[in-house]
């Protein structure tokens, strides 16, 4: 099973707020190259490995993207902390606050909710593990064009270690890939 412990797997201390980039940070929460869609497509692509080191991988990752959900929401908490409807209105929220008060809810940076549509599970092998790498490669995208639009330190820090994450995965990924192509899947 999990074992939860009680700490981000990289320390977030936002100092300053700022609602533009909250804004854009949410993306990466329930945005279509989001956490959330990440995380479920491994797991539920996880039953159709036809061996325990796909299953055992997929597993791990999916696990590991719940925690960078809980990074995401802990810095869009953060950047957001004690703003004024005034500001969040200014910063273009006002609708989510109107649906969502100040709690996080899975969306886009356009405000688009979630939806399943934003991952595949064919049951095919191959498929489905060229779909993760492709995954991976376009959250990094993600994550450096939310390094480009911000110069706080305190922001980039943990944006940089979700983008290297997401290169980890990449290879963990190809290797998994190439596991099943050598045993001709």
């Amino acid at each position: 099973m999990f074992k939860y412990d009680k700490k981000l797997e990289f320390p977030i201390n936002i100092s300053k707020k700022d609602l533009r980039m909250a804004k854009y940070i949410i993306t990466q929460f329930g945005g279509s190259n989001g956490e959330l869609a990440a995380s479920m497509r491994y797991f539920s692509q996880k039953f159709t490995m036809p061996d325990d080191k796909g299953r055992a991988l997929l597993n791990d990752i999916a696990t590991e993207e719940l925690g960078h959900i809980e990074m995401i929401c802990t810095m869009v908490h953060q950047l957001t902390k004690d703003a004024t409807l005034d500001e969040l209105e200014k910063a273009g929220l006002a609708s989510y606050y109107t649906e969502h008060g100040v709690s996080l809810y899975p969306s886009d940076s356009l405000g688009n909710p979630f939806t399943a549509t934003y991952f595949a599970s064919t049951g095919d092998v191959i498929a489905n593990v060229s779909e993760d790498m492709a995954a991976e490669q376009k959250a990094r995208a993600v994550y450096e064009s939310l390094i480009n639009l911000t110069d706080d330190d305190d922001v980039i820090g943990p944006l940089l270690f979700l983008r290297q994450r997401e290169v980890v995965h990449f290879n963990r990924f190809k290797e998994l890939y190439d596991h099943y192509k050598k045993l001709g899947y």
